[in-house]
């Protein structure tokens, strides 16, 4: 995703959610140790420094000189999640979350609840979900929009027939025409909202 963004025009950062944890350069591999690894360490870290990550890499972005000084995030899955929090700077003007772990559970990290938090979301949010995906089932998705409509928060909403991780290129979940589909949605939402 963060290729196909700088080819868009946008400048663009991959911050390492685990740099506490691991060695730089570091990647988990979506495979069952790298699995394992990386749901320990979501709930091992706090929220707290999720967020402060967050801030740092939207003051690293903002200071570069290519940037314009608007902001956006981008996530996918623990990622959609962090976009979701990262929305909840004020300067932050959009925020794609593609199926976002954790948010209706309130289970990421130490130290706080993402949904009690959703009235300081002031950019517009896009959020994307796959119906047959079991870490989002459809109770969870309707409390966060529900919760997203009661705090008034600017957003769209597209659920697909499809599972947890199909922008993934790899594996049988992966539907590169849905993928493709989504890119021109969060395309669209950058150009408008970041400029």
């Amino acid at each position: 995703m963060a290729a196909f963004l700088a080819g868009q025009g946008f400048v663009v950062s991959a911050p390492e959610v685990y740099h506490e944890y691991e060695t730089a350069g570091t990647v988990l591999l979506y495979d069952a140790p790298g699995t394992d690894r990386g749901n320990a360490l979501k709930f091992e870290k706090t929220v707290a420094a999720y967020d402060s990550d967050a801030r740092a890499a939207l003051d690293h972005l903002k200071a570069h000189p290519a940037c314009s000084g608007t902001l956006g995030a981008i996530g996918i899955c623990l990622g959609g999640h962090l976009a979701f929090r990262a929305a909840m700077n004020p300067d932050v003007a959009a925020a794609a979350c593609f199926y976002a772990t954790d948010i209706h559970t309130g289970t990421l990290g130490h130290g706080g609840d993402s949904l009690a938090r959703v009235g300081d979301i002031k950019g517009e949010l896009l959020c994307i979900w796959g119906r047959q995906d079991p870490h989002i089932p459809l109770a969870g998705r309707t409390l966060i929009r529900e919760t997203l409509e009661a705090e008034g928060v600017d957003f769209t909403w597209h659920e697909f027939n499809a599972a947890h991780a199909f922008m993934r290129d790899e594996g049988l979940r992966y539907d590169p025409a849905l993928a493709w589909h989504c890119y021109g949605l969060v395309t669209e939402l950058f150009k408008r909202r970041l400029g």
